[in-house]
């Protein structure tokens, strides 16, 4: 059985007819449509400093969401950005409105520009990481907690998380699988995976858990998506966002069609042990996809949900 999650993408143009308003509409929109395909999971991203573009932040955005959400929710943390006091205090509070564990997707972020932005510099970021994560996962835990590297002193956080934490730590490398393995309670598999990298990293996660004595609480990977009702448009509007190279991704990587043909090209996944796809909506879809056309795709995926599970 494959449960279907969804990452919500934040990002947004400043200067679509919404202006600064347009992102966060966007976001409430494929939100209240996962609801309706009663998906299994929901989670938002993490970036920072994206001028002159957008991109809705994470925790307000999801503690909106959380009024009307009642399913599995979580964000991506790209630790490393993030003075872990702060992080586990953010957590604690949007876990104390969740229902059952919430998700920390964990990450180590790229691109030279946020780093800069938030004053980090992009050489520490495996340390930062590391040590990030200890500290979070010890002040959710309740624990007083010290940390040289971080320049914390008996600090503890409140709320605390009442249906425990997820850790999906994500990698797309031997080391970082390794680290997912060694720190997570699952290795969240990238979106840029095709079914061959994706077996071959599989089993290098697997490979790391039984050296680390680890049984991970699921595998999940993320899926960019198009669903549409005409398989013929998915299929038009899909191919040529690929063909014009969408994300640097191979095209085996990325899915789209009617909700039959998404799980038919899905299903190999689960066949590969992965136990949730969390989908996003290729995005910016153009407009011959049609208007509300991602918030469409996204309702579909209670049919995908329907016929993986």
């Amino acid at each position: 059985m494959l449960r279907i999650g969804i990452s919500i993408g934040t990002s947004f143009s400043t200067g679509g007819p919404g202006g600064h308003r347009e992102g966060p509409r966007a976001v409430l929109a494929q939100a209240r449509a996962a609801s309706r395909a009663q998906l299994d999971s929901l989670t938002l991203g993490d970036h920072h400093s994206t001028g002159p573009g957008g991109y809705v932040q994470n925790v307000p955005m999801l503690g909106r969401i959380l009024e009307a959400w009642t399913g599995p929710a979580g964000c991506l943390f790209l630790v490393p950005l993030w003075h872990p006091v702060l992080m586990a205090e953010q957590v604690g509070t949007l876990a104390a409105m969740a229902e059952g564990p919430f998700i920390v997707q964990a990450a180590l972020g790229g691109g030279a520009g946020q780093f800069r932005a938030m004053g980090i510099p992009p050489g520490e970021r495996v340390a930062r990481f590391e040590e990030g994560v200890r500290v979070v996962q010890a002040l959710l835990g309740g624990q007083s907690v010290d940390s040289d590297r971080f320049a914390i002193h008996g600090a503890q956080v409140a709320p605390l998380p009442p249906g425990g934490v997820e850790w999906w730590v994500g990698g797309g490398v031997p080391a970082a699988i390794e680290r997912a393995a060694r720190l997570g309670d699952c290795w969240y598999g990238n979106a840029d995976l095709t079914p061959r990298t994706a077996q071959r990293d599989v089993a290098i996660y697997r490979d790391a858990c039984g050296r680390h004595d680890r049984r991970p609480a699921r595998i999940p990977i993320r899926k960019d998506v198009f669903i549409a009702e005409s398989r013929a448009l998915a299929e038009r509007v899909g191919g040529a966002m690929v063909e014009a190279g969408y994300r640097g991704f191979d095209p085996q990587a990325v899915a789209y069609g009617d909700p039959e043909s998404v799980a038919d090209q899905l299903s190999v996944y689960g066949d590969l042990g992965f136990t949730d796809i969390i989908i996003r909506t290729m995005a910016p879809l153009p407009a011959e996809a049609g208007a509300g056309a991602a918030e469409r795709s996204v309702e579909l995926a209670g049919e995908l949900r329907s016929r993986l599970s």
